[in-house]
């Protein structure tokens, strides 16, 4: 998702938002279902907002193959599809869509974490831990008929 104080369809660590261009994008226009008396049987309220993520330049190259790994279970084909029916209103709808949209793209494209640099413990840590099984095994010891042997 996007990271926090920032605009929809910001990334993590410093990656730029993913900018979505209005010519790569394709919307459709339905009937939504749910509440909303005849306005919901005349309005075309729900939005599928569709991206061609292998075709796309908002990306750049690694971006993109990391988008299409990540994302290889939602695609149809190489296009992500968002739907949204939320509001009653399509252009509230159009609007939660475009982020949506942005905000699955950016997170699907970020770098993954940085690898783990194996250390090794502190002393101190390494002579607490002992100390505590010291204690643990003392407790136990003690739970037994015999007491202390």
């Amino acid at each position: 998702m996007s990271a926090p104080g920032r605009g929809p369809g910001a990334s993590r660590r410093g990656e730029p938002p993913v900018e979505l261009r209005e010519a790569e994008l394709a919307w459709r226009f339905t009937r939504s279902g749910g509440p909303g008396g005849q306005h919901a049987n005349t309005a075309d309220t729900r939005v599928s907002l569709s991206l061609d993520v292998a075709a796309t330049e908002s990306l750049t190259g690694d971006q993109r193959e990391r988008a299409l790994r990540r994302l290889s279970g939602r695609l149809n084909g190489t296009v992500l599809t968002v739907t949204v029916d939320e509001h009653r209103s399509q252009l509230r709808n159009r609007e939660l869509a475009r982020e949506r949209l942005a905000a699955r793209l950016a997170a699907a494209a970020a770098p993954g974490p940085r690898s783990r640099r194996a250390t090794r413990p502190t002393r101190g840590s390494t002579e607490r831990r002992l100390a505590a099984k010291k204690r643990r095994s003392q407790v136990k010891r003690m739970r037994g008929r015999g007491g202390e042997d």
